[in-house]
């Protein structure tokens, strides 16, 4: 089942067929398919050390292009700064073999992300994730504001499709209650000015060996934001201890603490009626995110 109506269906012999075509230094290596809780992109490894990336929505392939090359760009910039690995573009694909749009070409990190090898109880988790958002907010955003796009400016800008949430929320989710909250953590007002963010920080998107954070995944969303937003990985992470970990390592105010909690409350309750049939884990994900704030709030 597709998670989306407008989604680009992609196989391993199209991307076979792709690489042969525009990347034949590539053609002997291995295409296979990584099974993933993603949502954006189709990724496929090429041998062992590359992936590519295939938006799955379908979008006109100019605007396609430039978001690629603003991707890139970001995820760059972010490898940079990073003190944990980070993945580095190599190649931009062009549309063939059926396929539609273009598409990306990144280094393969190896490791285990987050939703598969369970890090929350971890104080020394907390304290790598903790230091890798102090690492990116501390890198210039040379006088670059929040894009408007996703999470990261005015958190009441959101309330119609917040609306929309509760809406479709209803027989899945205590909707009066989640409501309530929104009311109070809507409200809450901006102080700091935008930081740089990785801006998707969920357990899809980070590595992880044993009990430690050994890379970030999906960074081309590096851009200035909210300097609370970065927090979400408090809440879609972390069990309360190591929570208070991370929160005591970057010093957060109350203030900057809630707007984090916010943040992630908004994009969990996206996320859990909208992957509820199509991607359960991401769904599954938002669930546990909502239980962790509510849990919070008493």
């Amino acid at each position: 089942m597709n998670m989306h109506d407008d989604q680009v269906d992609v196989t391993a012999e199209t991307v076979a067929t792709l690489v042969q075509e525009q990347f034949p230094e590539w053609s002997g290596k291995a295409i296979r398919l990584l099974p993933s809780t993603g949502t954006v992109n189709a990724i496929f490894r090429i041998g062992d050390d590359l992936s590519a990336r295939l938006p799955l929505r379908l979008t006109d392939a100019a605007e396609a292009l430039a978001s690629l090359e603003q991707e890139a760009r970001a995820s760059a910039e972010l490898a940079l700064v990073s003190p944990f690995p980070a993945p580095e573009p190599v190649a931009l694909g062009e549309p063939g073999a059926g396929y539609p749009m273009p598409w990306s070409v990144q280094t393969w990190l190896p490791g285990t992300v987050a939703s598969d090898a369970d890090p929350s109880g971890s104080d020394a988790f907390a304290e790598d994730l903790a230091a890798l958002i102090a690492a990116l907010r501390k890198a210039e955003t040379r006088g670059r504001l929040f894009d408007g796009e996703g999470r990261g400016g005015v958190l009441t800008h959101h309330d119609e499709w917040m609306a929309q949430c509760f809406e479709e929320s209803e027989g899945l989710l205590d909707v009066p209650r989640l409501r309530q909250v929104w009311s109070h953590l809507r409200a809450l007002p901006r102080t700091g000015a935008d930081v740089m963010s990785h801006r998707d920080l969920i357990p899809g998107n980070v590595l992880v060996a044993g009990d430690r954070l050994s890379g970030v995944l999906d960074t081309g969303g590096f851009g200035p934001a909210d300097p609370a937003l970065d927090l979400v990985s408090a809440w879609h992470l972390l069990r309360p201890g190591p929570r208070e970990v991370l929160r005591r390592t970057l010093a957060c105010d109350d203030l900057e603490w809630e707007r984090g909690k916010a943040w992630a409350f908004e994009q969990a309750m996206g996320v859990v009626w909208y992957y509820v049939d199509t991607n359960p884990a991401m769904s599954d994900m938002g669930r546990r995110t909502l239980d962790r704030i509510l849990e919070s709030m008493g």
